[in-house]
Protein backbone atom coordinates (compact mmCIF):
# COMPACT_ATOMS: atom_id res chain seq x y z
CA UNK A 1 0.00 0.00 0.00
CA UNK A 2 2.63 2.62 0.85
CA UNK A 3 4.24 1.67 -2.38
CA UNK A 4 1.27 2.66 -4.27
CA UNK A 5 0.59 5.77 -2.62
CA UNK A 6 4.43 7.02 -2.81
CA UNK A 7 3.76 5.96 -6.94
CA UNK A 8 0.67 8.13 -6.97
CA UNK A 9 2.46 10.85 -5.29
CA UNK A 10 4.83 10.93 -8.05
CA UNK A 11 2.39 11.29 -10.57
CA UNK A 12 0.64 13.81 -8.45
CA UNK A 13 0.78 17.16 -10.68
CA UNK A 14 1.33 19.08 -7.32
CA UNK A 15 4.74 17.17 -6.33
CA UNK A 16 5.40 17.61 -10.45
CA UNK A 17 4.61 21.55 -9.59
CA UNK A 18 6.70 21.59 -6.87
CA UNK A 19 9.86 19.76 -8.61
CA UNK A 20 9.73 22.61 -11.08
CA UNK A 21 9.54 25.03 -8.81
CA UNK A 22 12.08 23.65 -7.01
CA UNK A 23 13.89 23.92 -10.39
CA UNK A 24 13.28 26.90 -11.17
CA UNK A 25 14.41 28.28 -7.58
CA UNK A 26 17.93 26.66 -8.09
CA UNK A 27 18.31 28.40 -11.42
CA UNK A 28 17.61 31.71 -10.58
CA UNK A 29 20.21 31.19 -7.46
CA UNK A 30 22.49 30.27 -9.84
CA UNK A 31 21.19 33.48 -12.07
CA UNK A 32 21.95 35.85 -9.12
CA UNK A 33 25.42 34.76 -8.78
CA UNK A 34 26.22 34.65 -12.31
CA UNK A 35 24.75 38.39 -12.37
CA UNK A 36 26.24 39.51 -9.18
CA UNK A 37 29.71 37.63 -10.74
CA UNK A 38 29.38 40.02 -13.75
CA UNK A 39 28.37 43.56 -12.11
CA UNK A 40 31.33 42.62 -9.73
CA UNK A 41 34.03 42.21 -12.33
CA UNK A 42 32.39 45.45 -14.46
CA UNK A 43 33.29 47.20 -11.52
CA UNK A 44 36.86 45.76 -11.08
CA UNK A 45 37.47 46.41 -14.94
CA UNK A 46 36.00 49.93 -14.46
CA UNK A 47 38.10 50.56 -11.09
CA UNK A 48 41.18 49.33 -12.62
CA UNK A 49 40.49 50.85 -16.41
CA UNK A 50 40.01 54.86 -14.26
CA UNK A 51 43.76 54.34 -13.67
CA UNK A 52 44.94 53.74 -16.71
CA UNK A 53 46.64 57.39 -17.42
CA UNK A 54 49.43 57.94 -18.80
CA UNK A 55 52.04 59.43 -16.27
CA UNK A 56 52.96 62.59 -16.47
CA UNK A 57 56.62 62.29 -16.77
CA UNK A 58 59.11 64.34 -14.86
CA UNK A 59 60.54 67.09 -17.66
CA UNK A 60 64.36 66.77 -17.87
CA UNK A 61 67.00 69.11 -18.02
CA UNK A 62 64.32 71.84 -16.57
CA UNK A 63 64.55 72.94 -12.48
CA UNK A 64 61.40 75.03 -11.02
CA UNK A 65 62.29 76.32 -7.90
CA UNK A 66 59.36 78.07 -6.73
CA UNK A 67 58.17 79.98 -2.81
CA UNK A 68 55.58 82.60 -1.62
CA UNK A 69 55.93 84.97 0.76
CA UNK A 70 55.00 85.85 3.05
CA UNK A 71 55.79 83.32 5.58
CA UNK A 72 53.82 82.13 7.64
CA UNK A 73 50.71 82.05 4.99
CA UNK A 74 47.96 84.08 5.61
CA UNK A 75 44.84 85.09 4.41
CA UNK A 76 44.78 88.33 1.95
CA UNK A 77 47.80 89.13 -0.40
CA UNK A 78 51.05 86.97 -1.37
CA UNK A 79 53.69 87.09 -3.80
CA UNK A 80 54.31 83.96 -5.58
CA UNK A 81 58.10 83.88 -7.06
CA UNK A 82 59.37 80.89 -9.32
CA UNK A 83 62.68 80.12 -10.77
CA UNK A 84 63.09 78.50 -14.23
CA UNK A 85 66.43 76.74 -14.76
CA UNK A 86 68.16 74.60 -17.55
CA UNK A 87 70.42 71.52 -16.64
CA UNK A 88 73.46 73.82 -16.21
CA UNK A 89 71.41 75.98 -13.44
CA UNK A 90 71.11 78.90 -16.21
CA UNK A 91 68.07 80.83 -16.14
CA UNK A 92 65.30 80.26 -18.63
CA UNK A 93 64.43 83.80 -19.62
CA UNK A 94 61.05 84.34 -21.72
CA UNK A 95 59.04 82.35 -20.99
CA UNK A 96 55.23 82.63 -20.55
CA UNK A 97 54.01 81.61 -16.74
CA UNK A 98 50.79 81.80 -14.99
CA UNK A 99 49.33 80.12 -11.89
CA UNK A 100 45.76 78.63 -10.53
CA UNK A 101 45.01 78.89 -6.82
CA UNK A 102 42.60 76.46 -5.88
CA UNK A 103 41.52 75.42 -2.03
CA UNK A 104 41.86 71.15 -1.47
CA UNK A 105 37.94 71.48 -0.83
CA UNK A 106 35.60 71.83 -3.51
CA UNK A 107 33.19 74.49 -3.98
CA UNK A 108 35.36 77.19 -3.67
CA UNK A 109 36.05 79.45 -7.11
CA UNK A 110 39.70 79.34 -7.89
CA UNK A 111 42.01 82.12 -8.56
CA UNK A 112 44.10 82.39 -11.42
CA UNK A 113 46.80 84.85 -12.27
CA UNK A 114 49.65 85.69 -14.62
CA UNK A 115 53.63 86.22 -13.67
CA UNK A 116 55.94 88.63 -15.24
CA UNK A 117 59.72 88.50 -15.66
CA UNK A 118 61.34 90.24 -13.08
CA UNK A 119 65.08 89.14 -14.20
CA UNK A 120 66.56 86.43 -16.92
CA UNK A 121 64.64 83.35 -15.64
CA UNK A 122 62.67 84.42 -12.34
CA UNK A 123 59.26 85.43 -13.00
CA UNK A 124 56.81 86.77 -10.14
CA UNK A 125 53.34 87.78 -9.39
CA UNK A 126 50.37 88.15 -6.55
CA UNK A 127 48.26 85.90 -4.90
CA UNK A 128 45.05 86.54 -3.30
CA UNK A 129 44.27 83.65 -0.45
CA UNK A 130 40.91 84.61 0.06
CA UNK A 131 39.77 82.27 3.22
CA UNK A 132 42.09 80.12 5.97
CA UNK A 133 42.80 76.36 5.06
CA UNK A 134 45.05 74.29 2.62
CA UNK A 135 45.45 75.36 -0.24
CA UNK A 136 47.06 74.02 -4.03
CA UNK A 137 48.87 76.56 -5.99
CA UNK A 138 49.66 75.24 -9.89
CA UNK A 139 51.38 76.77 -11.57
CA UNK A 140 51.96 76.36 -15.93
CA UNK A 141 54.90 77.29 -17.91
CA UNK A 142 55.20 77.30 -21.46
CA UNK A 143 59.06 77.52 -22.42
CA UNK A 144 60.28 79.73 -25.54
CA UNK A 145 60.08 75.93 -27.64
CA UNK A 146 56.83 75.65 -26.31
CA UNK A 147 57.23 72.71 -24.07
CA UNK A 148 55.42 72.77 -21.48
CA UNK A 149 55.46 72.32 -17.83
CA UNK A 150 53.31 72.44 -14.47
CA UNK A 151 53.99 71.96 -10.90
CA UNK A 152 51.97 71.41 -8.18
CA UNK A 153 52.94 73.58 -4.41
CA UNK A 154 50.89 72.62 -1.35
CA UNK A 155 50.22 75.70 0.98
CA UNK A 156 48.86 74.09 4.22
CA UNK A 157 47.60 75.90 7.03
CA UNK A 158 46.64 79.37 5.53
CA UNK A 159 45.48 81.25 8.89
CA UNK A 160 42.79 84.05 9.07
CA UNK A 161 44.94 87.26 9.67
Amino acid sequence: MIRWFQRAARSCSFVRFKRHIRNDFRRGIRRVRRNRMLAEFACAAMFFASGCRKPVAPQPGVAIEYWISPQPHRVGPAIVYVNLLDAAGDPIAGAHVDFEADMSHPGMAPAFGGLREAAPGRYQGSLEFTMPGDWVVLIHATLPGGRKLERDISVPGVTAN
